[in-house]
C-alpha cells in the first residue's frame, strides 16, 4: 500500500540551500518541488496543491512576503512557514500578520525545520 506523501512548495533563491533542504525533505519521505523565486512559485501554488508552504523572504522578483500575500488570496488555510536570514521583530511580526504559520531565521537546524513541519501538518 502507497503512503500518500505530503507535498511541500518550497521558494528558496539560494542553490545551496535550495538542493540540500530538497534532498533533505524527500528523505523525510515528502514530496518536495523547489522553485528559485517567487513568481515560479505563485504559478506552481495556483497549478497544483501543496500541503505546505516554505518561503524564503528575500527572493528576486517576488519576495516572500508578497508571495504569502498572493497565496492567502486564494487559500487562507495551507500552512505557511516563512525561512529568512532577517532577525528583526518588526519583520516577524510582518510575517505572522500575513499569515505565516512559522517564522525561522537562518541559519536553522534541518531536524528542527522537520519537527515543526510535522507539528504543523498534525493539526
Amino acid at each position: 500500500m502507497n503512503e500518500i506523501k505530503n507535498r511541500i512548495l518550497l521558494a528558496e533563491d539560494d542553490e545551496n540551500l535550495g538542493s540540500l533542504l530538497q534532498e533533505y525533505l524527500q528523505a523525510k519521505n515528502y514530496e518536495a518541488v523547489w522553485v528559485t523565486n517567487g513568481v515560479k512559485a505563485f504559478r506552481h501554488f495556483e497549478q497544483f496543491h501543496y500541503d505546505l508552504c516554505l518561503l524564503d523572504v528575500m527572493m528576486p522578483i517576488k519576495d516572500g512576503f508578497t508571495l504569502a500575500e498572493e497565496i492567502r488570496v486564494i487559500n487562507d488555510v495551507v500552512p505557511i512557514i516563512f525561512l529568512t536570514a532577517k532577525t528583526l521583530k518588526e519583520d516577524r511580526i510582518k510575517g505572522f500578520k500575513l499569515g505565516g504559520d512559522d517564522y525561522m531565521t537562518k541559519p536553522f537546524s534541518t531536524e528542527e525545520l522537520n519537527l515543526r513541519i510535522e507539528a504543523i501538518l498534525r493539526r
